[in-house]
């Protein structure tokens, strides 16, 4: 992927150096820190998954997952590696693309498109969704209209999920954008709404749509920023396929032992998420990415 050289965003807020204070988190151990040791047992693989799960949106309709009174995180700035500034600027190039797409979008809407901030934190941070540790994320808050990322999550894709590279990682962003803008269009209000008075199957079916509409959403940012700036390379498509089979609801159920549960999805199955990246990146048109053309 062909990002050096361009517009970085500065809607990045960079909390990575502050420090979490002793007991923040009421003894909960974060999900980074325990991937060696996950990865050895059956049990750690199935937790390991669960936590997967959990950072693909399990926070996307505003729902509170880990709640503290604990004050957010505070302390002097640290040491960061070559590396990590890199992935900064990587993730700055990336929003400031979907920035100018969505602009571009929003206009031929008549609308106006707010840029979102994006937080990079490490260990946990504090959202108006709540207080989150990093296996919460990456996910996007409605109520600050942030999102939220932790860095270390694109080791675990590489390492745990098989789905290296930084068009994948670009998915993931671009994914959480999308969410925003759901947000803007009043999308995640009306299936909020909506859920409310359905079941609980009916209601992962909502949900599911909703992520599916954002993974077609991440596609279109693929097709915009190939477009405007040549940015795709051999393989780069791949590779954001590839992210979007690993993160399958139907994939996740199958590697954490337990049977396919299709009634129990809430982010899509493999080939509906691999088929929606495809026709946002394909067509590039908002038009392309109705998941609720049969009614919400």
């Amino acid at each position: 992927m062909r990002w050096r050289g361009g517009r970085r965003s500065e809607n990045v807020e960079d909390l990575r150096g502050a420090s979490m204070p002793a007991g923040g988190l009421g003894g909960a151990s974060s999900l980074i820190r325990l991937l060696p040791f996950l990865v050895r047992t059956k049990v750690g693989r199935i937790l390991l998954i669960l936590g997967v799960v959990a950072y693909f949106g399990a926070q996307l309709l505003g729902v509170d997952l880990l709640q503290s009174s604990a004050p957010p995180p505070t302390g002097a700035a640290s040491q960061l590696s070559a590396q990590d500034q890199e992935l900064v600027e990587f993730v700055s190039v990336v929003l400031a693309e979907t920035e100018q797409m969505w602009h571009m979008k929003f206009g031929e809407m008549n609308r106006t498109y707010r840029e979102p901030k994006l937080v990079l934190f490490r260990t946990a941070v504090r959202s108006a969704c709540g207080y989150a540790e990093a296996a919460t994320g990456p996910f996007y808050c409605p109520g600050d209209q942030k999102l939220y990322l932790d860095l270390a999550f694109f080791e675990a894709m590489k390492k745990q999920l098989g789905a290296p590279g930084d068009f994948a990682q670009a998915y993931v962003i671009a994914h959480e954008v999308g969410h925003h803008v759901q947000t803007l269009l009043g999308t995640s209000g009306k299936v909020r709404q909506a859920q409310q008075r359905l079941s609980r199957e009916q209601a992962n079916q909502l949900s599911v749509r909703l992520e599916l509409q954002a993974d077609c959403y991440a596609g279109m940012w693929g097709h915009y920023a190939d477009r405007e700036r040549q940015i795709v390379e051999t393989g780069d498509l791949e590779e954001a396929i590839n992210a979007a089979s690993a993160i399958g609801d139907d994939t996740l159920q199958k590697q954490s032992g337990g049977p396919v549960r299709p009634e129990s999805f809430t982010h899509g199955s493999s080939t509906q998420r691999m088929e929606w990246f495809r026709r946002g990146f394909e067509d590039g048109r908002v038009d392309s990415c109705d998941t609720f053309r049969d009614g919400l």
